[in-house]
């Protein structure tokens, strides 16, 4: 079961400011004016005076200006690796009021190439990472793993054929658009290979960088408008597993 971070920041935040003000307002002068009295705070009032001030800076943060997120899958391979802990930019696509994501300030909007943090339709309480491929009206055709928006070839150059005799899978680069970007697609292409559909006014078709290992718009459909969480930007740190020590090597933009 996946957890509502962002609803129970936010009721953190209420809880712990709503002691200290509660407190501020009827009882912390009736301790001040006992004699003989204990003039200290409460222990609960103690924590909320603690903790308010952190987690209205943590909720600010994450709410609006930049979140982090760990890569739990292989889906955007070789682009993101599991493990990958990444950044991403909350106000690139206008900011959104936290828990009922309604977009309160129109800043931006995804384009094609971005890799972007949304909700998909099928599961609208799990975060997703995919690349943006079509925008509102947008042609996508694949055709054996080649991909056409609006009829334009998005060319695909040859880096590396695993394995070298008898490839399986290659690792290529694409370009969507003028924006250059790694994929690996699987040789024969896989059960969606091959797609082709329009992109409705208001959604995004993503689709992830291991194009035979990704559950994506192929297979769910497009993307809301309303469901963007925001664009992944950058990767900060990599950690395998937990007994691993942690890795910076990997460092760097997204692209």
């Amino acid at each position: 079961m996946d957890i509502n971070l962002p609803l129970i920041l936010l009721w953190l935040v209420v809880i712990s400011g709503g002691i200290w003000l509660v407190d501020s307002l009827f009882f912390a002068r009736r301790r001040k004016k006992g004699v003989g009295e204990q003039q200290e705070d409460p222990v609960v009032v103690e924590y909320a005076k603690s903790f308010f001030p952190i987690l209205a800076i943590v909720f600010v943060l994450r709410s609006f200006i930049v979140e982090p997120f760990q890569i739990p899958s292989a889906s955007m391979v070789p682009t993101l690796q599991i493990g990958d802990f990444i950044l991403v930019n909350k106000y690139e696509y206008g900011l959104r009021l936290p828990v009922s994501r309604t977009k309160v300030v129109n800043i931006g909007e995804p384009q094609r190439g971005d890799v972007m943090v949304f909700f998909p339709p099928h599961m609208n309480d799990t975060y997703f990472i995919k690349r943006v491929i079509g925008l509102p009206g947008d042609k996508i055709e694949l055709k054996n793993n080649v991909l056409y928006v609006n009829g334009e070839l998005a060319p695909q150059e040859l880096i590396q054929a695993l394995p070298p005799v008898n490839p399986q899978v290659e690792i290529m680069w694409e370009n969507l658009y003028g924006q250059r970007h790694l994929m690996a697609k699987n040789v024969p292409p896989g059960e969606y290979g091959n797609f082709s559909g329009t992109v409705p006014e208001g959604h995004y078709f993503m689709m992830g960088d291991n194009r035979d290992n990704s559950l994506d718009s192929r297979a769910w459909g497009f993307v809301p408008e309303r469901d963007v969480v925001g664009k992944a930007f950058a990767i900060w740190m990599h950690w395998d597993k937990l007994l691993s020590l942690p890795s910076f090597k990997r460092v760097g933009s997204i692209q």
